[in-house]
C-alpha cells in the first residue's frame, strides 16, 4: 500500500491541465503504479474521488468509489471506478446546488453542478466504457474531472457559502444533508 501526499490548493501542479495518457501506455508499470496509488491515497484519506494531479501526476486519471464513506454519507454507492482519459458530456441543463468538499482544499462550499453526464473512459485494464451518471454521481465525476483541467471546486462555488468543514459540520451540515437526500430519493425514482 502506497499512501502519496495530496497536494493543497496553491500548489501550481493543481492548475495545470494534465496530458492525456497513450492508450498503449495504460498497461505500462508507471501508469498501474500511478492507478494503484490513487486508489490507496483516496481510501486512505476517505475520499469519494481522486485525480492524478492531486498527487502530483500530470496525466488524465481519476479514481471514483463511494462505499459507506464516513465523510459523504449522503451520496449513492460508487464501485471503485478507474478512468484513464475520461470525458464528459453534458446531457441536458437540469442542475443541482451541491455542497462539495475537496482532499486539496480544507475548505466546503455550493457548487451548481449538471444532473445527468455521459463519461467515457478507458479502464485500468484498456477496455474502452461509456456510462451514463447522474445526480449526485454525475458531481463527483464533474468535480474529479474539474481537476483533470486545472479546476478546483473553489473557482466554481459561491465564495459567500465557503466554510470550513469544522464549521459546515456545525452550522450547514444537517440542512445540507436534509436537502440533498431528497434530491437523491427523487433523482432515483
Amino acid at each position: 500500500m502506497t499512501v502519496r501526499e495530496i497536494l493543497s490548493i496553491g500548489h501550481p501542479l493543481l492548475r495545470t491541465p494534465a496530458l492525456e495518457v497513450a492508450p498503449e501506455e495504460i498497461a505500462s508499470e508507471r501508469v498501474q503504479g500511478i492507478v494503484d496509488d490513487l486508489i490507496d491515497t483516496m481510501r486512505h484519506a476517505d475520499g469519494a474521488g481522486l485525480a492524478a494531479n492531486q498527487i502530483g501526476e500530470t496525466c488524465r486519471i481519476v479514481v471514483l468509489e463511494v462505499n459507506g464513506n464516513p465523510r459523504y454519507p449522503y451520496k449513492p454507492s460508487i464501485p471503485l471506478t478507474v478512468a484513464i482519459n475520461p470525458q464528459l458530456e453534458v446531457r441536458g441543463d437540469e442542475t443541482v446546488v451541491v455542497n462539495e468538499g475537496c482532499l486539496s482544499a480544507p475548505l466546503r462550499g455550493e457548487v451548481e453542478r449538471f444532473v445527468n453526464v455521459g463519461v467515457s473512459y478507458y479502464e485500468r485494464d484498456g477496455t474502452h466504457r461509456c456510462i451514463n451518471a447522474r445526480g449526485l454521481t454525475a458531481g463527483t465525476w464533474q468535480h474529479e474531472c474539474d481537476h483533470l483541467d486545472g479546476t478546483l471546486f473553489v473557482d466554481r462555488a459561491d465564495l459567500s457559502t465557503l466554510s470550513t468543514w469544522e464549521e459546515f459540520e456545525r452550522h450547514h451540515r444537517d440542512a445540507f444533508i436534509e436537502r440533498i437526500s431528497r434530491f437523491v430519493a427523487e433523482s432515483n425514482r
